[in-house]
């Protein structure tokens, strides 16, 4: 079963040439202004700014707000062909936030977030998220929680390039990655912060 979050139904996505010109002409705007300082603890709400684990709906609320925010971090964005670009533009205070940029076709593979609980939120784009029993399609301004326990794939399906923002609580320390068999996924390697 697919969800739609937030692209009414016959909405047309704008196109890659499009998005990417957006994207572009933002981010030559935005780093003349900005400098690349990392988020600082002020800009966040101090509900959020706990050393106490953030619940998933306050994560997805971190996650949210600064999507909405491009200028707290579109100077760090940047595309690779190779495979998702991502960025940690926030560490510490009980969560840490990922900055990571998706061109058409990129994926996670199913993961896990070794306990941490998590949401993410789309800036820019629309990505795909699996799980075992569902699927959901998350546009721009949307959010997703993510309990500690959760299996998922996250992918860019669509002809565009998408950015999202990633919060965790507690700091995102280690994965595992899950092949997909006949019977189902199976764990397979694990991976902590050094290997990224």
């Amino acid at each position: 079963m697919t969800t739609t979050i937030g692209v009414p139904p016959g909405t047309q996505q704008p196109s890659s040439q499009a998005l990417s010109t957006q994207a572009l002409s933002t981010q030559a705007l935005s780093t003349q202004a900005l400098s690349t300082q990392a988020l600082s603890t002020e800009q966040l709400s101090t509900e959020q700014l706990s050393t106490e684990q953030l619940s998933t709906e306050q994560l997805a609320e971190t996650a949210r707000t600064l999507a909405a925010r491009p200028e707290e971090w579109i100077s760090r964005v940047r595309l690779n062909a190779d495979g998702r670009w991502y960025d940690q533009i926030h560490a510490g205070d009980g969560y840490d936030v990922w900055l990571i940029t998706w061109l058409p076709g990129q994926s996670t593979g199913f993961h896990d977030h070794g306990g941490s609980a998590g949401a993410f939120a789309l800036a820019w784009g629309v990505l795909e998220e699996h799980r075992p029993d569902a699927s959901v399609v998350i546009g721009a301004g949307q959010a997703r929680e993510i309990g500690p326990d959760i299996v998922h794939d996250v992918r860019n399906n669509s002809a565009a390039p998408a950015v999202s923002l990633h919060a965790y609580s507690p700091p995102l320390a280690r994965m595992t990655r899950y092949d997909v068999t006949g019977d189902g996924l199976v764990a397979g390697r694990s991976e902590s912060a050094r290997d990224w």
